[in-house]
């Protein structure tokens, strides 16, 4: 929201200078994200005929009021303890005259809708002092009409809107939109409007989106004479809703969908028609039509200091509370340190004790709450379930087991699920029928993960029609077991070993935690291996290390494992080894012209030994 200092200094006129405002509102009201000077600039003391801009990040809940001047002023002559100017008796409007002007509400959405003719209207060039607050703002001047529309909206944070009279009916509905139905807006943009959309209407014609945008067929142009002003109250929701359905965004919806209190509708409405009344002072005035089905009910609060010193970590006197109840005009009681307030109808945002210690704490500055680290004795209680499956994991990493994770869905199972894969529809019943696949694929791909037997397992949940298990399988070459956690750990000496250095279970049966390797993980590679095998015949007195070595040392650094001695035999006082290695890359697919080029090498270094030969 954009706030004018010198539209302030007119309701406030002992407000502070304008670059002594940032502290006061970033820590008393809301944050102020920029401040713009206007030319011609204002001096240091604040003196000469420009003006400043502040744009302030006001939050949803004082969106209500202080998305206005007005609202601004009030809270910033209440919050200082300075003298705040009222307009409203400043206002003048001409004897009215008696109204043949018709207002129908046909929905719970409109909660008041007030409406006035003025007939012989002047629409023309606004005054200077209107068109510099309107800039201010960062809104053009289109007509006199229309800126006092838009003016009493900045001012006191009312959406208000003119028809042309002489467009429409002197019959007004607020209801929601006929199936079908179609407006053309303001700016030209044709809305297709929905059964759930609110519009305001004539017997023909729907002449605006309630609470979002007015319609063309009853513009104010240079030629209108006669006008109708509408000053109503809509359903925040509702608001919301319809401005996203026609994406729409305007000012009068962002204040609608934030919530405001009918009872703004009055104070606009007065503003509104004497500001018509000052730029057209020969028009005439009929009476105000006003329908209210529901009026706002007075609503009241309570708290006591004690809740409020204990919310804000703060001790608050009484004396404190009252000095600030009174700066605020808000009507109360009180009894022993208890308060009863009258919530004024403009501030929507309080409506329980905390909100109360809110609004305290923040005029009486948070930067006076002291920080205090509360104090916490307890000892710390050992999760059952966590420990079991720390030891778990602990002893089969200890014998030689990997763990694997496997997907709860299933093809089967007893507990079905929505909105998944066509095979996994179920979750699953055991850790058995995952864990077979993981082994039968690793077994697979034990050469390329430089291991002679698979050994993996598996901690997880199962889920039964009535009940949910956790469970632990493990599998090897010789056998698959799965069982209850609980029952793995029958033997296990928790309660012997709680929980060792570094929150690590100690292995049962030891003293310290399970060794750690040097080893550290390395990715895997994603493209496909070739493995090749190579057997050479060597005098018997030859050692398998000697020829190792030859082909180690000419394989390069495409081989991830090997050379790997699989077999030897001996004949005829020769010897053969033979080794396979095994090829892949990191960044491509490996061709058997690039391995074939590398076994050669291999090969002829071989044969660079008279005495040995390659099978």
């Amino acid at each position: 929201m954009k706030i004018s200092y010198n539209w302030l200094k007119r309701y406030i006129p002992e407000v502070p200078y304008a670059d002594k405002l940032t502290d006061i509102f970033n820590y008393h009201l809301c944050e102020m994200e920029s401040m713009e000077r206007l030319p011609p600039l204002l001096s240091p003391e604040g003196a000469g005929g420009g003006d400043y801009v502040f744009d302030i990040k006001v939050l949803p809940n004082r969106a209500h009021d202080l998305l206005s001047h007005l609202g601004v002023a009030r809270e910033l002559a209440s919050l200082l303890n300075i003298k705040f100017v009222d307009p409203a008796p400043k206002y003048k409007i001409p004897e009215v005259k008696p109204t043949k002007l018709q207002i129908k509400i046909e929905t719970e959405k409109c909660r008041r809708y007030m409406g006035r003719i003025i007939r012989g209207v002047k629409v023309g060039p606004s005054p200077e002092w209107m068109v510099k607050h309107l800039e201010s703002m960062g809104q053009r001047s289109i007509n006199n009409i229309v800126d006092a529309a838009n003016i009493v909206m900045f001012d006191d944070g009312q959406p208000t809107h003119c028809f042309d009279l002489d467009k429409m009916e002197n019959v007004i509905f607020v209801r929601e939109a006929t199936g079908g139905e179609s407006l053309t807006t303001l700016d030209n943009k044709e809305i297709k409007l929905k059964n759930s959309n609110m519009v305001i209407a004539d017997t023909k014609n729907a002449l605006a989106i309630a609470g979002v945008k007015g319609g063309k067929i009853a513009e104010v142009d240079n030629n209108t004479k006669d006008i109708i002003l509408e000053v109503a109250n809509f359903d925040p929701t509702s608001v919301r809703k319809t401005a996203q359905a026609v994406n729409i965004i305007t000012d009068a919806k962002k204040r609608f969908e934030n919530d405001l209190s009918p009872e703004l509708c009055g104070e606009a409405m007065v503003e509104f028609s004497a500001l018509i009344a000052e730029m057209c002072p020969e028009a005439i005035f009929e009476e105000v039509v006003d329908v209210y089905p529901q009026k706002q009910e007075e609503r009241k609060l309570s708290f006591s200091t004690d809740k409020i010193s204990k919310i804000l970590g703060l001790e608050v006197s009484v004396e404190e509370i009252k000095d600030i109840l009174k700066r605020y005009n808000f009507e109360y009681t009180e009894n022993a340190g208890k308060f009863e307030i009258t919530v004024p109808t403009m501030r929507l945002d309080l409506v329980i004790e905390e909100d109360m210690a809110e609004e305290i704490g923040r005029i009486l500055g948070y930067d006076k709450v002291k920080v205090k680290i509360s104090k916490i004795n307890f000892q710390p209680k050992q999760n059952q379930t966590y420990t079991k499956i720390l030891w778990t994991r602990n002893k089969l990493l200890n014998d030689g087991y990997s763990e694997v994770m496997n997907s709860s869905f299933r093809s089967m199972g007893e507990v079905s699920v929505l909105a998944s894969a066509s095979d996994k529809k179920f979750l699953r019943t055991n850790l058995t029928d995952g864990l077979k696949e993981s082994l039968k694929l690793n077994q697979a791909n034990a050469p390329l993960l430089g291991m002679n037997e698979i050994k993996i397992f598996e901690i997880g949940t199962i889920f039964k029609k009535d009940k949910e298990e956790m469970h632990v399988a493990y599998a090897n070459k010789k056998e698959i077991k799965e069982m209850k956690l609980d029952e793995f750990c029958i033997d296990s000496p928790l309660e012997e070993y709680p929980l060792g250095g570094g929150g690590k279970i100690i292995h049962p049966g030891t003293s310290a935690t399970p060794q750690e390797g040097n080893n550290k993980f390395k990715p895997w590679s994603l493209f496909p291996f070739i493995a090749r095998d190579i057997a050479v015949w060597v005098p018997d007195t030859v050692e398998s290390e000697k020829v190792y070595k030859v082909i180690k040392e000419n394989a390069g650094d495409m081989v991830i494992r090997g050379p790997e001695l699989f077999d030897e035999f001996k004949k005829d006082g020769k010897i053969s080894y033979a080794f396979r290695l095994v090829f892949q890359s990191f960044d491509r697919t490996l061709t058997d012209t690039e391995v074939n080029d590398i076994m050669t090498k291999i090969t002829n270094k071989i044969k660079e030994n008279a005495d040995w030969q390659v099978r």
